[in-house]
């Protein structure tokens, strides 16, 4: 299962790093994919894994999800 997140708040590849480990810490997530570029991320997951799971992670990292 894929679920795209539109995040506010990133300026460098620091940024993106740190989203990237935040989401892929989350139980059930395989790959995050984030884009400085795009202010997005696209993240793999099982379908245990919820959309409000990853906008927590993204939360918790210091970072909105739009």
């Amino acid at each position: 299962m894929k679920t795209t997140l539109k995040i506010k708040g990133m300026s460098c590849s620091h940024c993106v790093k740190h989203v990237k480990e935040a989401l892929e810490a989350v139980d059930g997530v395989t790959s995050a994919r984030v884009s400085l570029e795009d202010n997005a991320a696209e993240v793999d997951h099982g379908d245990g894994t919820g959309a409000e799971a990853l906008k927590a992670a993204v939360s918790g990292a210091g970072y909105e999800t739009a």
